[in-house]
Order: C-alpha cells, then structure tokens, then sequence
C-alpha cells in the first residue's frame, strides 16, 4: 500500500477510535493531520525503521492534545496491534508480516509507558506553577499584607491540590480541606498538632525525614512520592513539594507544602505496565517481559522451552475460544508447578512456553522440573464439557553464566525442544 495513502487510512481509524473520549483542544481536521503525521513514522518503524521514539512521541502529542482519559490508551492499542500491522504489512502473505506484527506489540508498548509518562509530566507542570503562585502569594503577604492575604486565602481554600503550613516547631499552623482529606483528616483538626502525630508511627517515612530536616535548617525544599496508609487500610499515593518562606529578615519563618493526590495516575501507570508485559489471554508474562527479566537475571541460568502438541488439532477440530480455553489452563497448570520462587513462566507465542529458573543448581533440577511440567500439561483437561488432552515437547538448557545475547538462551532451548519432539516421533515409545 502506498505510504502516505496508508498513513491517512490509518489516522481515520485512529481518529474514530478516539472519537468520544474527550473534548479536544483540535478539530476533527487538525485531528486528521496530526494522526496522519504519526502514522507516517509509526509504519515505517513497524517496518523496521530506525525511530525507537516515535509511540512515546505520539502519546506525548496526544496528552497535548488534551487527550488525557485512560480510554484513550485502552482505545489505541488495538489500532496500533491490529491496524498498523494491517497497513504495515503487504498483505497476509507478506514473509515479513511476523515481524511486523512484533514489532507493533513494542510499540504499543511504548505507547502505553509514554502515555503514562506525558500525564505524570503535565501533572507535575501544574503542580509546579500552583506552587509558583502559592509562594508569590505568601511571601507578597510580609509587605503588602492586607492584599496579599486575601488573594492567598482564595488560592488555599479553592485550590484543588492539598495546600499545608508548617511553623518551624514540627507543628501544623493550617492547611485546606483537600490536604485534610489526603490524610484523612479536616481542617479543623490539625492545626496545632505535630506532623507526628497527625501522620501516625506507620507513615513516618522518607518524607517524614525530609520535612524533619527543613525544619533543623539543613535543607530549603524537597520533592517526593510518599504513600499515606490510612486508619481504613487504604492508601492513598501523594506528590508533595515543601518549600521555606523566608520573612524579610531572611530567617525562615514557616515552610508550606503543596500536594497532589496521584493515587489514580498511579494505578493506572501500574496497569498499563501490566498489560503491556503481559500476555492479555493467559495473564502470564510475555515475550518483552521474559526478555527484560533475562537481561537482569542472576546466573546459573536455567530454561525449559514448551512446545504444545496437537494444538492445532484441537483448534481446528473445536474451534479457537476452545483453544483459548485449553491455552488458559496450561497456564494455570504451569503457574501451580513453577510457584513464586526464583523461577518465571511465560508464553513467548501461539502455544509455546518459556520457564526460566535463576540461580538453577544444574541440569538435575531442570531435568525434575521437566518431568514435573510433563507431568502435569499432559493430565487430561476438561474445557466446556470437552475431555481433552494435548502433548509436550520440553528442551532444557542451562548456563552457568549469562550468554552475551540473552536470545542464545531461548535459541539453545529452542532446539533442544524440537531434538526431543523428533526423537519422539522416531520412537513413539518413548
């Protein structure tokens, strides 16, 4: 498909995706070209271009946009998984159409992370000029106070960030109702308490030892993430900035402290990190997970490579939402025999399955794990009514240290795989 035909059939898909989510600062025509200009270097890395920004350029210029609402994450990765590999590739038949369709999994990856990113960024750009404002209205409040004062209440009572003042004994002098009820508090109940007191024993954390250290004049300001648990069990995230206001003497006379809930973004940021390393059908990690986690790996390394046999049987004879389900249950299985010690199972592609095992004691324990797994994938499986049971073809490998390329692990195992599924083709027996 020609190129620039391709990269506007793609940004109309894009923009009707997107349609709904949020009111943009765009029209629909400007949304057209922006997505167009996108799409133009999204195909061309799906292809194998070398741009490794541009998914994390495209979510930057989303948020700028003012698309900010999760569903338009959870709205473009189909488009990015499914259209782009459409557009990308030259039709079904396309020899390359594998690494195009891995490579658009990357990239909504990346488009996931520097989506979370650009909120996280233009987050704390308002939390920086609310700040700004906050001490331009406090510090004009020493010479020009009658003014100043009133223009600072407005600014402390309306604000939608938490807003807190603390003298320099340790102890809350006010703070608004949206600081209160971060910490589950009201205004009216913390002013002369210690910060101490107000936070509890189970919250006197890095932040707590930050403000700690204002208030013994060691430091001017800091910025930090702090979690506060609350008496419910709940927990809320917080970015909080704490600021000294000098009087005119130069001494400092309070510190004030600007907060914002972020527990929201947070979560978001966790489950975007999950989808975008995990296999979305069977919840295990995939193939980018599995890679990031041998990179980081601590040796002896050890690796069992599946191979299910007669899937396709089963797809063909039952259908795909039965496979789906048979694909599903072998992960439960395989899940149950790895457990949470220093060992990983993940699925690296249609019905193939990587277990790596750190710190692996040598070829005994990878061979008892084998039989294990053997043991349990080949069970015979009841999926919607259907007694069914599907084979195993495991490798083994193991290295007493990381190879260079952490892919060798995969290649050597790989193989090992498919030397036992032709040896068990020669002698059924076995």
């Amino acid at each position: 498909m020609d190129e620039a035909v391709g990269s506007w059939e793609l940004a109309q898909r894009w923009a009707d995706a997107l349609d709904g989510v949020v009111a943009p600062t765009l029209n629909r025509s400007q949304i057209d070209e922006m997505l167009a200009a996108l799409c133009t270097g999204l195909i061309g890395a799906a292809r194998g271009g070398e741009d490794p920004d541009v998914a994390r350029r495209a979510a930057r210029m989303l948020v700028a946009a003012n698309y900010r609402d999760p569903a338009a994450v959870s709205r473009s990765v189909p488009v990015l998984c499914t259209d782009l590999v459409e557009v990308a590739a030259d039709g079904p038949s396309d020899p390359a159409l594998t690494r195009i369709r891995e490579r658009a999994i990357s990239l909504a990856a990346d488009f996931a992370a520097g989506f979370t990113a650009a909120l996280r960024a233009a987050a704390l750009a308002e939390q920086e000029a609310t700040l700004s404002a906050v001490l331009a209205a406090a510090q004009e409040a020493e010479t020009r106070r009658a003014l100043s004062e009133a223009r600072f209440e407005a600014v402390f009572d309306g604000a939608l960030v938490g807003i807190g003042t603390v003298d320099m004994s340790g102890q809350v002098v006010n703070c608004n109702a949206t600081m209160a009820q971060m910490l589950g508090q009201t205004p009216e109940t913390m002013p002369g308490r210690t910060v101490a007191d107000i936070l509890g024993p189970h919250n006197l954390n890095f932040a707590f030892e930050q403000l700690q250290r204002m208030i013994a004049g060691e430091s001017e300001s800091f910025r930090t993430e702090t979690e506060h648990l609350h008496t419910d069990g709940r927990v809320t995230a917080i970015d909080l900035s704490m600021s000294a206001v000098r009087g005119a003497d130069g001494g400092i006379e309070f510190l004030i402290g600007v907060a914002v809930d972020v527990t929201e973004r947070k979560q978001l940021a966790d489950r975007l990190w999950h989808d975008a390393n995990h296999d979305a059908l069977t919840g295990l990690p995939n193939r980018p997970h599995l890679f990031n986690r041998l990179d980081a790996a601590e040796p002896p390394i050890g690796v069992c490579y599946l191979d299910l046999d007669g899937f396709k049987e089963i797809n063909d004879l039952w259908g795909h939402a039965i496979g789906d389900r048979v694909l599903e249950v072998v992960a439960d299985r395989l899940r149950h025999v790895v457990g949470p010690a220093d060992a990983l199972a993940a699925r690296i592609g249609g019905d193939e399955f990587l277990v790596l095992v750190e710190k692996c004691s040598g070829e005994p324990q990878l061979a008892q794990l084998a039989e294990q797994l053997m043991a349990a994938l080949t069970e015979p499986l009841e999926v919607d009514g259907h007694v069914l049971a599907v084979g195993v073809s495991i490798g083994t490998a193991f290295f007493a240290e990381l190879p260079s390329a952490v892919d060798e692990l995969v290649h050597v195992a790989d193989a090992a795989m498919y030397r036992n599924k032709n040896d068990a083709r020669r002698d059924p027996a076995r």
